[in-house]
């Protein structure tokens, strides 16, 4: 898909920004673009995204990050923020997305939120670290995701945690008959509801959570997963039964570390590894731990390769052209497997990004991010552009 409007954004951000033509832009882009505020001010800034693609015609909608302090007389206080999401399709589909971020006085508690439902169609390649092209399927997905966490800090740098939650998925193969149908490996293939509830360890020394130059963040956390039964769904779609796996009964446990050096005044290298497992007998392919996204092993298609584990590390070096723009390199490497790890099965990934810091007080930015992957046989390199608000990690 070409998102174009990010693009020219991009383009008069980082273009040429005589005064004649930032007098041509509404007063409120100019004030996202180009003004600077030193205060602790709150901010908004607008994305619209402008799409299209065969399997859903033509698709507009926008994102939104409104970001504010909630102290403004603590200086160490962090930027808390609201960020939503919304796209429509023309042959009636649509993405919404609305979560925040929250920080109390001096951090003393830290509140995350999200609410989103996805009506939109996404493609299955099987299950493990060897997927084909050849194999891919085209679902169609009604995905509904609840998630609550609150972390309070408990020692200068310690946070504990919990973490409440809902899903409900519902899948419709658009290709029956194929790979989707015929994998042994897919469990729960119309999907299902479920709840979970976990707890979350944090250790966080970093000087600030937007543009971070320096310190140390470990996030662990591990929740249960239970099926809810429930007698009638708020939907079927057509042709299929209602989905059920009331009798599942999992977990997932998340490690993430990550690190940042600041090498000078200019440069700043940091370092993410995570690790995924999904615990408990069974397996529903949608719960699986899968790889690539616009944050880890940029350059996969999200769920290209997911089995019940996933490891993946990755270093990016970042540079302050100016406190407007910001350059990056990035490489890393990773997979998933089911049971043990080969280190054979490692994927590289490397690639390179622009940063826009539209607000330079807080640190945040518009990112445009372009990875590059494995190159299967048969099949051309893999690939991704990614466009997105604040950093990758």
């Amino acid at each position: 898909m070409k998102k174009l409007l990010p693009i020219i954004i991009l383009s008069l951000a980082i273009g040429n920004t005589a005064s004649a033509q930032k007098n041509l832009l509404p007063k409120f882009v100019r004030k996202m673009l180009f003004e600077k505020d030193s205060s602790k001010h709150s901010s908004f800034f607008l994305l619209p995204v402008f799409s299209s693609a065969p399997e859903t015609g033509v698709e507009v909608g926008g994102s939104g990050l409104y970001s504010f302090y909630t102290d403004t007389v603590h200086t160490d206080t962090r930027v808390s923020n609201v960020f939503g999401y919304a796209t429509l399709t023309t042959k009636g589909q649509n993405r919404l997305s609305l979560s925040t971020s929250y920080w109390t006085s001096q951090n003393q508690w830290h509140y995350t939120g999200s609410i989103s439902y996805i009506n939109f169609p996404f493609d299955f390649y099987g299950i493990g670290p060897d997927t084909y092209k050849a194999d891919k399927d085209r679902l169609g997905q009604h995905r509904f995701k609840l998630n609550f966490e609150a972390d309070k800090r408990i020692t200068q740098n310690l946070y504990i945690g919990a973490l409440l939650g809902a899903y409900d998925y519902h899948f419709e193969n658009k290709n029956p008959g194929g790979s989707f149908d015929t994998n042994p490996l897919v469990q729960n293939r119309n999907g299902g509801g479920g709840m979970l509830a976990g707890v979350a360890l944090q250790f966080d020394t970093r000087n600030n959570n937007t543009y971070t130059t320096k310190g140390i963040f470990i996030n662990t956390y591990y929740y249960l997963m239970g099926g809810v039964n429930r007698d009638n769904y708020l939907y079927t779609l057509p042709g299929q039964n209602p989905p059920s796996n009331n009798n599942y009964r999992g977990g997932l446990l998340n490690i993430e570390i990550t690190q940042y050096n600041k090498l000078s005044k200019r440069f700043v290298l940091g370092f993410d590894m995570q690790e995924q497992s999904l615990t408990g007998g069974q397996s529903p392919f949608y719960l699986l731990p899968a790889l690539g996204s616009d944050e880890m092993m940029r350059g996969y298609y999200n769920g290209r390769y997911r089995d019940r584990n996933m490891v993946a590390a990755q270093t990016e070096l970042r540079y302050r052209l100016s406190d407007r723009i910001g350059v990056v390199g990035f490489a890393g490497t990773g997979t998933v497997f089911n049971k043990s790890l080969s280190f054979a099965q490692l994927k590289p990934n490397y690639g390179g990004g622009l940063r826009y810091f539209f607000d330079v007080e807080k640190g945040l930015s518009m990112r445009m991010d372009y990875g590059v992957g494995q190159k299967v046989p048969g099949e051309g390199r893999q690939s991704g552009l990614y466009l997105s608000l604040g950093e990758a990690f």
